[in-house]
């Protein structure tokens, strides 16, 4: 096999629409993948992803190493992804049949987008209508009225949200440890309620007497 072809079963992009930020994916077999999502202004991200291998434990000590396709590893993580919220979510990933999205592709990943969103918006409209509490709408559901340009009556969020710095979780302002990854966000917070060991006070320094002019 050439070179060229074997670099062409071994690579595919992953495409991104959707303006969130998800946790980096881990697996054994290829460590961290953080998924690229697009900056303000842009329809898409791409993600290239790279074919590896995988290890099978036979038992007595013996391994066996085994190929995963480019393209298994990127559906394995755009069908993780688009899953992450119940039966029949969808994000708005995939993965491109070639190096670059098409306009078809583009155009159907949009409306599975759209779509879904939309169902999330007549979910919280039910919900808006039988109880009349903000408290009951989700997150996802204000960012899938945002997302569509809709204006609702429970849309508003009483405190904007931050992104981890360091796995781009969305959390509070003011919180002392992110919950997905455990960075420790604010250490004199997290030390006050025990989740850190305070940080060690460093002794003054004796002052030096003063020198008399003779």
């Amino acid at each position: 096999m050439s070179t060229h072809s074997q670099t062409q079963i071994d690579s595919a992009v992953l495409v991104n629409i959707s303006n969130e930020k998800w946790p980096p994916r881990h697996r054994t077999y290829f460590g961290s993948l953080q998924v690229a999502s697009p900056q303000h202004g842009e329809p898409f991200a791409l993600t290239p992803i790279h074919g590896c291998l995988g290890v099978m434990d036979l038992g007595d000590k013996r391994t066996m190493e085994y190929r995963i396709t480019a393209r298994e590893i990127a559906e394995d993580i755009a069908r993780e992804i688009n899953g992450d919220s119940g039966e029949g979510s969808y994000h708005g990933v995939f993965v491109a049949a070639g190096a670059a999205p098409t306009e078809s592709e583009l155009a159907e990943a949009s409306r599975r987008l759209q779509e879904f969103q939309r169902r999330l918006v007549a979910a919280a409209d039910l919900e808006w209508e039988r109880t009349k509490n903000p408290m009951f709408i989700t997150d996802l559901e204000r960012r899938a009225a945002r997302h569509l340009g809709l204006e609702k009556p429970w849309l508003y969020d009483p405190k904007p949200l931050a992104d981890c710095p360091v796995c781009a979780e969305k959390i509070k302002p003011g919180v002392a440890v992110c919950r997905s990854c455990g960075a420790i966000l604010d250490r004199e917070k997290a030390a006050q309620y025990g989740l850190v060991a305070p940080a060690e006070k460093r002794a003054p320094e004796p002052s030096r007497p003063k020198e008399k002019n003779l």
